[in-house]
């Protein structure tokens, strides 16, 4: 017998196990990436992102009740990529008048990781009918492209000038 055809109902429930492993892993991390960061602005951004976070993920585990499925991640290799580079960048520059362009650098890689997973999830989401899981996603998505839009600033702003 022939294994049972994938469907883009498969690949939804794959990835958004993805992004709830993932925000779940970017959770533990921002504590770290507040304490490493030398600017105040810096840290109250990631403070602020944290809580956000959590909000987040709530919403991704109201995504998995629409669905039936228990909450539940899948190792992302890419996410644990992009925090590992980061956390080298904060040992690396540690010292360094640099610290926070490396640390914002590192925390931008992880939105646009999100945005574009949340993107997709939307998109998907449309395309399966599935009207209340599209807002809870466009919520994640939204306050995604917020914190980048805030962290842009912050870079532009301050910490590009500090490391010039």
């Amino acid at each position: 017998m022939a294994a049972k055809q994938k469907t883009l109902d498969d690949l939804f429930l794959h990835t958004l196990k993805d992004i709830y492993y993932a925000e779940r892993k970017i959770l533990r991390n921002l504590p770290k990436m507040a304490k490493a960061a030398e600017s105040q602005e810096l840290k109250q951004a990631f403070e602020k992102h944290r809580e956000e976070t959590q909000g987040q993920i709530e919403r991704l585990e109201q995504v998995f009740e629409l669905l039936g499925k228990r909450a539940q991640g899948v190792t992302c290799e890419a996410i644990n990529g992009i925090l590992e580079e980061g956390e080298s960048v904060m040992e690396d520059f540690g010292e360094s008048e640099a610290l926070d362009a490396g640390i914002l650098a590192a925390a931008q890689a992880v939105e646009h990781y999100e945005i574009v997973r949340y993107g997709t999830l939307k998109t998907w989401a449309q395309e399966l009918g599935m009207n209340d899981a599209v807002k809870l996603l466009d919520q994640n998505l939204q306050e995604e492209k917020k914190t980048d839009e805030l962290l842009t600033q912050l870079a532009e702003a301050r910490v590009n000038t500090k490391a010039a």
